[in-house]
């Protein structure tokens, strides 16, 4: 695993070993990590990575987060409960020099947020329904910002759960990645006009 592109471009990240079987550790491969910031940077949903605040859910490795860094995000929290996978994102972080905020707990039960994040990265275990339970706690919790971009990678395409359109789907191997919105709220819509 590497990162592909940005100031950190071609830095090794942190082998896996064994990994996590228990918490599915399953990193993002590099192709896929790859395609699907080609999507993100293509100017399909504007500039969402340049001073983005991520949030990366289920982080693993750290890999998306890190390589949005890597891109010109602001800044980034790490959402991982798995011991081995906190353990990788550590070192990552200091392997890369990077200054980001490591939270070690189930993401679906975040409590509330220190700051709304722009760009969310979502990659739950396939096919145990834990993926609209992290975004509805990370929604209620204060964790997403109106109009951020959610970028959830499962092993089927997903529904829009309430407070989030529906963008766009991509199919990479057994991987499906689902682009979302957070919608605004009702309150704000209309203060915005909209």
């Amino acid at each position: 695993m590497r990162i592909i592109a940005g100031r950190w471009r071609g830095r090794a990240l942190t082998p896996v070993g064994k990994g996590d079987p228990g918490h599915q550790l399953r990193p993002t491969t590099d192709r896929v990590r790859e395609s699907l910031f080609n999507v993100i940077a293509g100017g399909r949903f504007g500039d969402p990575i340049e001073g983005a605040q991520v949030l990366d859910l289920f982080a693993g490795t750290g890999a998306l987060g890190l390589e949005a860094l890597s891109r010109g995000a602001a800044g980034a929290v790490f959402v991982e409960s798995g011991r081995v996978g906190q353990r990788l994102i550590r070192a990552n972080l200091k392997l890369l020099g990077a200054d980001a905020q490591l939270v070690g707990r189930d993401a679906t039960r975040l409590g509330p947020a220190e700051a709304a994040c722009s760009l969310v990265f979502l990659d739950p275990p396939y096919g145990r329904g834990l993926g609209a339970r992290a975004l509805q706690a990370a929604l209620e919790g204060g964790w997403i910002a109106p109009g951020a971009l959610v970028v959830w990678e499962e092993s089927a395409p997903q529904p829009a759960p309430e407070g989030f359109a529906l963008l766009e789907e991509r199919r990479y191997g057994d991987t499906h990645v689902t682009f979302l919105e957070a919608e605004m709220p009702p309150d704000e819509a209309v203060r915005a006009g909209a």
